[in-house]
């Protein structure tokens, strides 16, 4: 099971990791009358390789979701909520995580390497998020984990408007930690600019709150997947280079 989170994102034609939230930072609703089993079947149907299940209680998260989702569908799930002990990375196990998300900006060193063992032992991913590159050059294991960046800040609650230029600075911190499965997790405002973070390098990504206002799943990851540019294997010698695309700031 360990693999699966993980092979399953780097397999994918839209490698978009779709959260399932009830609430935003703000705690504006997002379901809109629709129910977890609406929700889940709109993600499949847009080719999502991987759901998130937000279960913290800030933003009307719960273990009862967890499991609700888990009965509904077979791609693997990530837990996202604050886990600081061994018993929940067992208990995320078993109601059906594939994955558990652990903040690096918000435990000890000692306590990070612990839990990303945990998980490991377990049989689930590690998804552990960073805001820095001291926290992604620290994270054990780093070739079996998925290192996320947080574009939000999280001692706030993430109520700020998010900044993906975060992610495109430490790239390079989480390609050198070992990891083969960055993220750029939160605040991707719109699939244009999700195209871009993934032609940056970027193996996959977090998003949910843009998901759930959209409405249109399906469209949101086609849009991803046209946008990409996939420049050919092995360019004729003296082939010019095309234009670098444009800054994630504007729009195409």
């Amino acid at each position: 099971m360990a693999h699966d989170f993980i092979d399953a994102l780097l397999g994918a034609e839209r490698p978009v990791i779709a959260e399932i939230k009830r609430r935003d930072s703000h705690g504006r609703d997002l379901f809109a009358g629709r129910g977890p089993a609406d929700i889940v079947s709109a993600y499949e149907q847009a080719g999502a390789p991987c759901l998130s299940v937000v279960t913290g209680s800030w933003f009307g998260g719960s273990e009862a979701l967890l499991a609700e989702t888990a009965e509904l569908t077979r791609l693997p799930l990530l837990q996202k909520d604050f886990v600081t002990r061994r018993d929940q990375i067992t208990r995320a196990a078993d109601l059906g995580a594939a994955a558990v998300l652990i903040t690096a900006e918000l435990l000890p060193r000692p306590a990070l390497q612990s839990l990303v063992a945990s998980c490991l032992d377990t049989g689930l991913t590690p998804f552990v998020e960073v805001t820095e590159q001291p926290q992604a050059a620290a994270v054990p294991h780093a070739e079996q984990c998925v290192i996320a960046v947080n574009n939000k800040n999280i001692r706030t609650r993430e109520r700020d408007a998010g900044d993906t230029g975060r992610s495109l600075t430490l790239l390079p911190a989480l390609l050198e930690a070992g990891t083969r499965c960055p993220v750029s997790a939160s605040a991707v405002p719109d699939p244009h600019v999700g195209a871009r973070l993934l032609d940056a390098g970027f193996a996959g990504l977090l998003v949910g709150t843009a998901l759930l206002r959209d409405g249109d799943p399906r469209g949101w990851l086609d849009t991803v997947a046209r946008r990409r540019q996939v420049p050919p294997a092995q360019p004729p010698a003296g082939t010019e280079v095309a234009d670098a695309p444009a800054p994630l700031g504007g729009r195409p």
